[in-house]
């Protein structure tokens, strides 16, 4: 099933109502930093359950405490509202022990 693609400016202009969220190489990603590895552990196990719900699985790297998150439509190989729905979807995630959530860029 094909999904209509996002142009970048347009996915620039999405990123205006996802705070933190930035588009880099086509996809778009987040860098969220926690307390402790069991709490960037849980909030991956329930971004996970998000996506398998939504059949669109991001790209997930964990490094400790912190946790980048890459979407992109795989099936496209371009953003796609899926995209953007499932971004929504994780900023409403309940962020316990959450320290802070940045662009991946202006955290490396």
């Amino acid at each position: 099933m094909q999904t209509e693609t996002i142009t970048e400016g347009e996915a620039r202009r999405r990123l205006e109502g996802l705070a933190g969220w930035e588009y880099v190489d086509g996809r778009i990603r987040k860098e969220f930093v926690f307390r402790t590895f069991l709490r960037s552990i849980a909030f991956v196990n329930t971004v996970a359950y998000l996506a398998e719900a939504a059949k669109h699985h991001p790209h997930i790297a964990i490094n400790y405490n912190k946790v980048t998150l890459r979407l992109i439509t795989h099936s496209e190989g371009a953003l796609t509202n899926r995209d953007f729905d499932l971004a929504r979807q994780i900023e409403g995630l309940p962020m316990v022990g959450l320290v802070e959530a940045t662009s991946a860029t202006t955290a490396e």
